[in-house]
């Protein structure tokens, strides 16, 4: 089996992969300061807890945004799985190729899922990432990454909402049953919500016809991407786990 391994500055997120079919799916949090011990034991009870046995995980990749982690992660995976892990960074062959003016600076994420989308959906395809930050980028019909847009995410937003003004208080992220809020928590929820939908509509619809591409695949991922895909017609695809599906793919390349 295959264990891919997507480490976000929230969330690390786990999947076990069968050949090409996704088994189960786990996540810790990333900002928790781990020891090498305590990455491979947790994840190793986090595998054997979804009716895995440690000893099936046979081959590891990760894509990571976090140096500071880094260490510690491969390290655990080395001491408790006796597995090198694959990590996505230079000459790693993922099917993408960068064509911005700073390839370097993309990020391993990013370039994960500018992966998995073009792999499974073609091209040209728009890929949306709802995390952290929320991210656009634009793959080509070729499999070039031609352009980003980095925008804060909801989760973001909605922090520097409550913690910039005194009254205002923590909520969940959710979409209100009016965007004619009456009170402040479905104020603010109608404006983290609805102002992510008109910039999402409005970046992905600039992109588009700046690229001058005849047609273009919208697809989403992300923790929150589906309650954007569900309220706006510019998203053709939401898939959760396109991550974890483009590590597969790029560790597919590898071999």
């Amino acid at each position: 089996m295959l264990l891919t391994i997507d480490v976000g500055n929230t969330n690390i997120t786990f999947g076990m992969f069968e050949g090409k079919t996704l088994i189960t799916t786990f996540r810790m949090t990333t900002k928790q300061l781990r020891t090498s011990d305590e990455y491979g034991i947790d994840i190793l009870e986090m595998i054997e807890r979804n009716q895995i046995s440690g000893k099936e995980v046979e081959h590891v990749i990760i894509a990571s945004v976090v140096p500071d982690v880094m260490h510690s992660l491969n390290s655990g995976i080395i001491k408790y799985f006796n597995i090198t892990p694959v990590i996505v960074g230079p000459g790693i062959r993922t099917g993408i190729r960068v064509v911005t003016e700073n390839p370097k600076q993309i990020g391993a994420d990013r370039i994960v899922d500018a992966a998995g989308a073009f792999a499974l959906y073609g091209g040209p395809v728009l890929v949306l990432d709802f995390g952290t930050a929320t991210t656009y980028d634009l793959v080509d019909a070729s499999g070039s990454f031609v352009a980003g847009v980095t925008a804060p995410g909801i989760r973001i937003s909605a922090k520097a909402l409550w913690e910039g003004a005194a009254k205002l208080p923590k909520i969940e992220i959710q979409k209100p049953e009016s965007i004619l809020a009456q009170e402040t928590i479905s104020s603010m929820q109608a404006g983290l919500i609805y102002g992510q939908i008109g910039q999402t509509e409005y970046i992905v619809r600039h992109m588009i016809a700046e690229s001058g591409y005849a047609s273009v695949k919208t697809v989403a991922t992300g923790g929150l991407g589906r309650i954007i895909a569900n309220e706006t017609e510019c998203i053709d695809i939401y898939d959760p786990n396109l991550t974890l599906s483009g590590l597969r793919l790029i560790f597919e390349k590898q071999r």
